[in-house]
């Protein structure tokens, strides 16, 4: 670890911000330690809520010793800056897609490679902090960066949307589409037809309300819970990424941590996981109809929507890209069973 990121992760656990000693301590109590949670989204959000979740299972846990503050909407900073946060320790934890992580430790990246997965229960094998796969890239992040993956969490599968139908990628020529600004993503959008712009996430609202994109990719969640529908008339059912989100930890807080501490947290992270994977899970259906009740117009199969030209575009621009790269990644994701 670089002498800046130890300093950094000594503020974080010094008794200045971070460490905060309650007014008052009975006999054998200890102060209270804070730690720093940032993410990109709104609280009212399932990724936004599992970040509380996961806070209010880890002070139970312990006793209120450890407190974990949250901070939604890219307080602390924006996709990249919330990675490379917790890479130095200014911040404790943060979730980030898969592909964000992937400029820590490139590797990671392929977790959100395009059509990648059987179905959600393979990803969930995949993605588990204990799986073969996790084990090697979680070591690997460390050993790169000083972050650890501690629990990953269903978050959707992303859907197109724009201002405009578009029934296959041809639809899409010359029509700017957001992209996550990581080329796993951008590249999808390629495949997918669009010219990608990179417009990080807490600018997007505005981007589409402007017309700088015509156009973005989310799980439905997100487009509710961010009203999207407000700025976007047409939603295409492509189902080109099946996601988690990574909840990543400074490596040297966790090391720091008595082992008491780490048992609570790794019990608060697994519950937080089986609980935000089943709740978005349970709201697909919803949020679709919120879609449709809000005036989107709603693309899939049974409406024309050219998922097999979607499907074959988009694998072959990745693969264009990352099969040399990742492959022998894909290989071992694919035999998970």
């Amino acid at each position: 670890m670089t002498t800046l990121a130890i300093s950094r992760r000594n503020l974080l656990l010094s008794a200045g911000a971070a460490t905060i000693a309650a007014p008052f301590l009975g006999k054998g109590a200890h102060a209270a330690t804070t730690l720093r949670y940032g993410h990109m989204h709104t609280p009212n959000s399932i990724a936004g809520e599992q970040a509380q979740w996961f806070a209010d299972a880890v002070r139970e846990k312990t006793g209120g010793e450890l407190d974990i503050q949250i901070f939604p909407n890219s307080q602390l900073g924006k996709l990249q800056e919330l990675a490379e946060a917790v890479s130095t320790g200014s911040i404790a934890f943060s979730h980030n897609t898969a592909g964000a992580i992937g400029s820590l430790y490139e590797p990671f990246a392929a977790f959100d490679t395009p059509y990648l997965y059987r179905d959600i229960d393979h990803l969930m094998k995949v993605t588990d902090v204990e799986s073969p796969v996790m084990k090697d890239l979680n070591q690997g992040l460390v050993d790169a960066s000083g972050t650890r993956a501690l629990y990953a969490f269903y978050f959707g599968t992303r859907n197109l949307t724009a201002d405009r139908a578009a029934k296959a990628p041809a639809d899409l020529a010359g029509v700017k589409i957001r992209s996550i600004p990581f080329p796993i993503y951008m590249a999808t959008v390629e495949g997918l037809g669009g010219v990608p712009v990179p417009v990080d996430w807490s600018e997007v609202p505005t981007a589409l309300a402007t017309g700088v994109v015509n156009g973005q990719e989310n799980p439905m969640n997100v487009l509710v819970s961010a009203k999207l529908y407000e700025v976007q008339s047409h939603l295409m059912l492509t189902g080109h990424i099946t996601a988690a989100q990574v909840v990543m930890m400074n490596d040297g807080v966790w090391n720091d941590l008595s082992d008491a501490h780490k048992e609570a947290l790794a019990i608060a992270a697994a519950q937080t996981r089986t609980r935000a994977s089943d709740a978005m899970l349970s709201s697909e259906a919803s949020d679709l109809e919120v879609l449709r009740s809000h005036g989107m117009t709603v693309l899939d199969a049974d409406s024309g929507l050219d998922l097999a030209a979607f499907r074959q575009a988009v694998q072959a621009r990745v693969a264009s890209e990352f099969d040399s790269q990742f492959g022998e990644l894909y290989a071992k994701i694919a035999a998970v069973a």
